[in-house]
């Protein structure tokens, strides 16, 4: 067996502490967390593909890729993190268990949209089923109930 080296173990272990430290800042790593960040994840790489190989970015000047255009979009997923964290805290103070589901899957939908539209941009055919979903999902989160 090979040996571990202390420096080796020291450093697993520091990055544990400070992942644990944040997955519990924003209430723990649940799997409505995985799915949103996973799903932040595929659209940012989607992106970036559309940028780099289909060029057709609507995120800069020239539809080509662009470190600024994806150092923008990094900023907005982290501040859609923040406000992850935010309803964490404001279910802690008001003695609450939804606002963080809530945000969450607010934000799940706006990925899901933004990566079913660069599908579209990348000529990937969507099902109708899936087109009529986000639809419903947009009107839903948009306080439109009228399909009760």
């Amino acid at each position: 067996m090979e040996k571990v080296s202390t420096a080796k173990v020291t450093a697993l272990t520091v990055i544990g502490a400070i992942g644990s430290f944040i997955a519990n800042l924003f209430g723990g790593w649940t799997n409505d967390l995985a799915t949103l960040v996973i799903m932040m994840g595929i659209d940012f790489l989607m992106g970036l593909l559309i940028a780099a190989v289909w060029k057709k970015s609507e995120k800069s000047k020239t539809g080509a890729l662009s470190s600024w255009s994806a150092w923008k979009g990094l900023c907005r997923k982290g501040v859609s993190l923040l406000f992850v964290l935010i309803a964490h805290r404001l279910d802690l103070a008001l003695g609450a268990n939804y606002i963080r589901t809530a945000v969450i899957i607010g934000f799940i939908i706006n990925e899901l949209i933004s990566i079913t539209e660069n599908a579209g941009i990348m000529g990937v055919p969507i099902p109708d089923v899936i087109t009529k979903a986000i639809d419903m999902l947009k009107q839903r989160s948009e306080g439109d109930n009228t399909h009760d």
